[in-house]
């Protein structure tokens, strides 16, 4: 394997790259950044300083990736998403110092257009829909919508809205997975 950088993508010293990563037009990565292995870095994307992905991260075009934000492995970032890295913006003002970090957990989808505010966490397989607006923590397997987001069902780790029957179980029957509600939080019980 190898790594792929288009001959028009910037990447600046002292960046990790993973092997089978691609890298597409225009995109530009900053110094000192992390990214893993078989990761797809779409047209136009902005990988600023000290951002860590992790492995078979998905980041389609125009996304810009701000200093503080970690996302885990097989995140996929929606066409020109966007992250925020300080809550109280003034051009005249510099808070390059006060940046919060924002963590995407594993397997996390963020739609296209969705704004992700900064200092908040996303929980693991959480699917944040197109347009969102989220300015707050989002538990893992949450389904959030809207502006301001809110949570509007459960998914799977398969990508498919879960139905629950009477004790709070639901099978996503293209996995085969079976998940448990129990006191407002979803675990993945098994694989059938």
């Amino acid at each position: 394997m190898s790594i792929f950088i288009h001959e028009t993508a910037i990447v600046d010293e002292n960046c990790q790259i993973g092997e089978g990563t691609k890298i597409w037009h225009f995109s530009h990565i900053m110094s000192n950044c992390q990214i893993g292995e078989n990761c797809n870095l779409g047209q136009n994307v902005v990988v600023s300083p000290q951002v860590i992905l992790g492995n078979n991260v998905k980041v389609q075009n125009n996304v810009s990736i701000y200093t503080g934000v970690t996302c885990d492995d097989d995140v996929f970032l929606g066409p020109s998403m966007v992250f925020t890295n300080v809550i109280n913006p003034r051009s005249s003002v510099n808070r390059r110092g006060n940046y919060l970090k924002t963590n995407v957990g594993k397997g996390v989808t963020i739609g296209a257009n969705a704004t992700i505010v900064c200092g908040i966490e996303l929980g693991a397989y959480a699917f944040i829909g197109a347009g969102a607006v989220v300015t707050k923590d989002v538990k893992p397997y949450a389904l959030v919508v809207g502006n301001p987001a809110r949570q509007v069902g459960w998914m799977s780790e398969y990508g498919h809205k879960l139905i629950f029957d009477k004790k709070g179980l639901a099978l996503c029957t293209e996995s085969n997975e079976l998940y448990k509600l129990n006191g407002g939080l979803l675990t993945k019980v098994l694989n059938k």
